[in-house]
This record gives structure tokens, sequence and C-alpha cells, in this order.
């Protein structure tokens, strides 16, 4: 599975805002290739932030 979509699925199921590190050890991933989708997302409109370093789905 992609990691944008791990991203996206791992917030979802939180049902709250997340940070990067927090998304990474939920979903099993690097940190870093958590903030490289969240910068791809975030520009694809898919996820926000509604606070500064916390992130969930639009």
């Amino acid at each position: 599975m992609e990691v944008n979509q791990i991203v996206i699925d791992t917030l979802k199921k939180a049902g709250k805002p997340m940070k990067a590190g927090e998304i990474a050890e939920a979903a099993g991933i690097e940190k870093k290739d958590v903030e490289k989708a969240i910068k791809k997302l975030r520009i694809d409109e898919k996820v926000v932030s509604p606070k500064f370093c916390y992130y969930e789905c639009k």
C-alpha cells in the first residue's frame, strides 16, 4: 500500500488530529515518509492542519 493511503487510513482510524510522529508510530512507518506524504496530501487538499503541526483528513 502507498504511504499516502496509509497516512489517510491512519488519520481516519484515529478520528482526531495527529502529529507526524504519532501517525508514523501508529502506522509503523518512518516519520520522514509520513512528512513527505503529508506535504503531498496538503497540496492535494486531502489533509488539513487544524492547528500547528497537527493533521487530519479533510
